[in-house]
């Protein structure tokens, strides 16, 4: 029987809090821009970006663990942090996307940081084509565990460094103050930092679910190797 620990229970009650309270707690009027109740977005789009620099974080580390160890289970981490981190991210896009529809009036609007997160979603996709790409499975977790560090390297400027050089419509950014310095009241707080706890939580918990069906694919593989081995020493 598949068994809840105390912080996946954790998680199911923050992100259940988060998405009850996320619609019924009572928003401030903005005081800068058209945001209105749509800031409710905050505690769904914000996070889904933490987790995915959170989780990102966690696959780096894992590649440069399986390139100093050598340990298959440090290659199975960093790939399944890496799913979560694109997930999330695609997430990320989506629900800014819909935000920027009713706040800015367009999907796309010609925003640095949108651009450069689009980019960086491209960027990890090109990781998993990497790998599917070479046969030799040992070498497709090395050169892809290469990949994965330089690819960390260009994400972080692209997402946290050049939206602070231009003008940029998000609060924080090109002059526009943040929520911090105006309009995340106390409501606000009460749900954005544990919505981002949750989704935190999630991504966790998410990845765990990855590493283990790939353990099991794996083992599913060596049991038909083995098979295949014995048949043709019969024959």
């Amino acid at each position: 029987m598949f068994r809840l620990v105390w912080w996946k229970w954790a998680t199911i009650i923050l992100l259940m809090y988060a998405v009850i309270a996320g619609f019924l707690v009572d928003v401030p009027r903005l005081q800068t821009g058209n945001l209105d109740h749509t800031a409710r977005n905050l505690y769904f789009h914000v996070p889904m970006w933490f987790g995915m620099v959170f989780v990102l974080t966690l696959s780096v580390i894992y590649s440069i663990l399986y390139l100093l160890k050598n340990h298959e289970f440090a290659n199975i981490k960093a790939v399944s942090f890496a799913e979560v981190g694109i997930l999330y991210g695609m997430l990320g896009l989506i629900t800014g996307m819909i935000w920027g529809k009713f706040t800015w009036g367009d999907f796309l609007p010609r925003d640095v940081k949108i651009y450069g997160a689009a980019v960086a979603m491209l960027i990890y996709l090109a990781y998993f084509i990497l790998r599917s790409a070479i046969e030799n499975k040992e070498q497709a977790a090395r050169i892809s565990a290469v990949y994965n560090i330089f690819a960390y390297a260009v994400y972080i400027p692209l997402i946290f460094v050049m939206p602070r050089l231009y003008d940029s419509v998000h609060p924080g950014n090109g002059g526009n103050p943040g929520f911090n310095a105006y309009d995340l009241n106390g409501n606000m707080r009460m749900v954005f930092y544990p919505a981002v706890t949750g989704f935190l939580g999630l991504s966790l918990w998410i990845a765990t679910l990855r590493m283990r069906m790939r353990v099991i694919e794996q083992a599913l593989q060596m049991t038909e190797n083995t098979k295949e081995i014995n048949i043709e020493t019969i024959s």
